[in-house]
């Protein structure tokens, strides 16, 4: 069984500690590779390789740092079948998904902030007549980055990318529950020839791993994606130490749909925007706030579309679901389904562990499920699943369905659907969310921040904003 190995100081070693972690692939519900059980040691000879590295890549001119970027992205764009199966096994995903969207995002990735340190710009500010203030902008050291497990190499990528190309070394932590590809990433940086120390790769749990890399004193910035309540500790540990902190947390995204919407367009987008990933996306739209003209009938053709979505194993060409990403998470979402029952909730369709034939028999899938009739207050409404499960609910004016979005604790994202321009203008500005779609569902420019108001999170990502965030401003006065 093939043992993973952390990436440090440019090379893969075993863990201090020689302890090894079960790694379970979602499809099979089997153990197929082990990965490091690793520890603070591991974490403190990571940060001591990033330090000695950082002075060098810091110093390098941007243009060495991009071609060193755009190398690894070709090498994902050349090895982009084997990660994306290796994705696909190792999430439960279908391979299509991760053939189409999640190996070619991170290949983009590292792209995009290549090139886009070649034309990052900074500020001046003139004082007619008495002096001239300029911005310059400087790494910040030693970086950690800490991603989740339902976009394994895409997020990860999301992080790393903009804080190497900034000029910073990186200490990373992939999720535990899915290494493999971040692994596969340490061969191809090798390959690229990334100089060591450079970029760390530390497997392991969150509460050793993740842990270390808050508490030390030489990472000065935490970019982490994952669960609020984990975000909440980072912050309790990091914040008094005064890190910088970008947390990219949960969201319970609703999808608001108006009776003047382009029904085809609606009803194929909301499919997709309720399950892919098998719903384990932070933006899928999770709550369907439907207007009463069309209620009905949305809700009629909605349930008949789903209920013909195909779950299968990964590999499966046709599949539409594949298996959730391990059986804890499975019995999680499967708990919410009871909870939904308990509140009044009707389960219209799914609601149902899907079981498969021969190899695939022990694997984690669900059906795609839609609860309908349930106060818009409940925990079902009001709470996190990150799985396929949605709940519609029909309302009658603006100010209703605007009452009932903005109800949770959540603010990441939201959908409008709408012909109405200056509606469309008007409930985006009201509802509580950092990124909004109005007609149209993830649907992304790298160039835009992300990120969630509330308890979605604090701090933007993406385009400049990651450039900004992985850096320190300085501003330098001239008297004229």
């Amino acid at each position: 069984m093939h043992k993973i190995q952390n990436y440090i100081n440019g090379k893969l070693i075993a863990p201090v500690g020689g302890e090894y972690l079960d790694n379970i692939e979602p499809g099979t519900g089997k153990v197929y590779s082990l990965i490091p059980d690793s520890t603070e040691q591991d974490i403190a000879l990571a940060v001591s390789a990033a330090k000695n590295a950082f002075e060098s890549w810091g110093g390098k001119p941007k243009e060495y740092r991009s071609q060193i970027m755009m190398r690894v992205a070709s090498l994902i764009e050349e090895r982009l079948p084997e990660l994306a199966a290796a994705e696909s096994r190792d999430n439960g995903k279908p391979l299509k998904l991760a053939t189409h969207v999640d190996i070619p995002r991170a290949r983009d990735n590292f792209h995009f902030f290549a090139t886009g340190i070649l034309h990052y710009a900074s500020e001046s500010h003139e004082m007619e007549g008495l002096a001239i203030n300029y911005t310059t902008r400087h790494p910040l050291g030693v970086v950690g980055c800490i991603s989740p497990w339902n976009l394994p190499l895409y997020l990860f990528t999301w992080k790393i990318a903009p804080a190497l190309a900034a000029g910073n070394c990186v200490v990373a932590k992939p999720s535990e529950v899915t290494p493999y590809t971040a692994y596969l990433l340490s061969q191809i940086c090798i390959d690229a020839g990334m100089p060591a120390g450079v970029l760390n790769i530390v497997h392991g749990l969150g509460h050793k791993v993740g842990e270390a890399i808050s508490q030390s004193n030489d990472i000065k910035a935490i970019s982490f994606t994952g669960g609020t309540a984990t975000g909440a500790h980072i912050a309790s540990v990091a914040a008094p130490k005064f890190k910088k902190l970008s947390l990219e947390l949960g969201g319970k995204n609703p999808n608001i749909i108006f009776a003047d919407c382009d029904f085809e367009d609606t009803l194929k987008t909301t499919i997709l925007s309720s399950f892919a990933n098998q719903g384990q996306i932070c933006l899928c739209g999770s709550r369907i706030f439907i207007e009463r003209p069309i209620y009905e009938k949305f809700r009629d053709a909605f349930v008949e579309k789903v209920r013909k979505m195909k779950v299968s194993n990964p590999e499966d060409p046709d599949a539409k679901l594949g298996a959730v990403v391990s059986k804890p998470h499975m019995e999680k979402v499967l708990s919410y389904v009871e909870l939904a029952k308990e509140e009044g909730g009707t389960i219209l369709t799914g609601g149902h562990r899907v079981l498969l034939d021969g190899e695939y028999a022990e694997g984690f899938y669900l059906a795609p499920t839609i609860i309908e009739g349930l106060a818009y207050t409940c925990r079902t409404n009001q709470e996190e699943i990150f799985g396929p499960v949605v709940t519609i609910t029909p309302f009658d004016t603006e100010e209703e369905v605007l009452m009932m979005a903005n109800s949770v604790e959540y603010g990441l994202a939201a959908t409008i659907w709408t012909q109405d321009l200056k509606r469309a203008h008007r409930v985006a500005g009201k509802v509580e969310a950092g990124i909004v779609w109005i007609n149209c569902w993830l649907v992304r420019d790298l160039r835009t921040p992300f990120g969630g108001m509330k308890n979605s999170g604090v701090g933007r990502e993406g385009g400049f904003e990651a450039l900004k965030f992985f850096t320190e401003a300085k501003n330098v006065c001239i008297k004229f």
